[in-house]
């Protein structure tokens, strides 16, 4: 059916928005959790503390990436609605657990991987439901909803602080809980207007036949070079992308001890990375085809630069202007994923495109901050550690610079594949015609002859 523009759609819109700010706002603010969780399980002998803390919140940022490509087959199959609600109720539980335990292992579970994989079972379908209600207004609808994150990273921070300081970490998870809740609740509102494969395969009955799974589950994508290329080279520069957001609060507690509001760094990185995606989301209309990637090449090289030069400031002031700036090229980054998917692979193959990327992105984003934390642990401070973090995204941004020419090529080729077509069946047709010309004059031959 023809999406309606509205109506019902905006209530999934504000649903969508609340999903998209409570579980990024939640993991983007996890630097000021770390700190916390460094403070209450770790202690002075253990001296890999950082180490083993920062698992926690990378084991959940990279478990919401891991999944994606089972909750893009799951939501085909089962329903936008559903597959939603199940995964607030998911994540829910695993954050509700992390509030009882007492020491930093059962979180890698609890926190880690419960809770991250809810967040990622109820993200994923507020996407999806938004091209159910909206065609010509969806860029729109996805700039509000992608904002969410942004305005939930702004303010969760001081939220965060403010809660920790009154009433301690288990009791602020617990009221983190009441986000979860209002996401299972959302998730009502997903009213489906596409039936799913399940539906279109067994109907009322409930008869399904799994054959569909091969038809939802799409690897042929991988045949493109183009998008092999930008599988490989996302990852690549991903190692260290996670790194500042982890670590970044404790590098300015060692730094300049409690004299600063470290909790307006993430502030500051929250207002650009929403401005960064409204600027050049606009911009990346004006590109043509895959020379959008030359965004993320540029977004890469700002933000493998501006971790590079976190630890040459040691003016508080310096650290808010790198922020700024890694903030506006990760909104760039983010806001042309989609697009460029779509340009390499086509309309019908994007969503596998977007979620077997997304798969790939979970273990550079996982192995990257303990890394970070390893070094903190054995060197003492945190430099190494960001000048090593500013390089993967360098290195995968050269990477991406092949894909335009590679494009290019295929496209061309692509071209041409009609005309060598068409000649190749002239010159059969001559042959054809040839044959049958001289078949014909041996038989009159043969006739005069007789």
């Amino acid at each position: 059916p023809e999406p309606p523009e509205g109506g019902w759609g905006w209530m999934v819109m504000l649903a969508a928005m609340w999903c998209n700010g409570a579980v990024f706002g939640i993991q983007n603010s996890c630097g000021v959790l770390f700190v916390s969780m460094l403070e209450l399980f770790g202690g002075r002998e253990d001296k890999q503390m950082a180490f083993k803390t920062a698992w926690v919140s990378s084991l959940s940022m990279g478990m919401v990436f891991f999944c994606s490509p089972i909750v893009s087959i799951f939501t085909d199959l089962f329903g936008c609605r559903k597959v939603a609600v199940i995964g607030a109720a998911v994540g829910f539980a695993g954050l509700l657990a992390s509030s009882f335990v007492s020491t930093i292992e059962p979180l890698y579970f609890t926190y880690g991987i419960l809770f991250a994989c809810g967040c990622s079972f109820a993200y994923q379908p507020s996407l999806v439901i938004l091209g159910h209600y909206f065609k010509k207004r969806l860029g729109l609808v996805n700039g509000i909803v992608t904002a969410g994150s942004s305005l939930f990273t702004v303010s969760l921070p001081f939220l965060l602080r403010v809660l920790i300081d009154s009433v301690g970490l288990y009791n602020t998870l617990r009221v983190l809980c009441i986000l979860m809740f209002v996401l299972f609740l959302a998730g009502f509102t997903y009213k489906p207007l596409i039936p799913s494969a399940r539906d279109k395969e067994g109907g009322k009955k409930g008869k399904f036949r799994f054959s569909s799974e091969k038809k939802i589950c799409n690897f042929s994508v991988f045949k493109v070079l183009g998008y092999r290329i930008w599988a490989f080279g996302i990852p690549a520069a991903l190692f260290g992308y996670f790194v500042p957001y982890v670590h970044l609060m404790k590098h300015v507690g060692d730094r300049f001890g409690d004299s600063v509001p470290e909790e307006v760094l993430l502030l500051c990185l929250g207002i650009t990375s929403g401005v960064g995606r409204l600027i050049f989301g606009r911009v990346a209309d004006y590109i043509p085809g895959a020379k959008k990637v030359y965004l993320q090449v540029a977004s890469f090289f700002f933000i493998g630069l501006m971790s590079m030069m976190i630890p040459l400031c040691h003016v508080f002031g310096g650290l808010i202007a790198v922020c700024l700036f890694m903030g506006l090229f990760d909104g760039c980054f983010i806001c042309i994923m989609a697009p460029i998917a779509f340009e390499l692979v086509g309309a019908e193959d994007v969503s596998q495109a977007i979620g077997f990327l997304l798969g790939l992105m979970s273990i550079p984003m996982t192995v990257g901050p303990p890394i970070a934390g390893l070094l903190r642990d054995r060197l003492g401070t945190y430099d190494l550690a960001f000048y090593l973090a500013g390089i993967p995204p360098i290195v995968g941004g050269a990477i991406l610079c092949f894909i335009p020419w590679v494009h290019e090529r295929q496209k061309l080729r692509e071209r041409a594949k009609p005309i060598d077509r068409e000649t190749t069946e002239k010159m059969l047709d001559n042959e054809s015609t040839l044959v049958s010309d001289t078949t014909a004059k041996s038989l009159k031959e043969m006739e005069s002859g007789f």
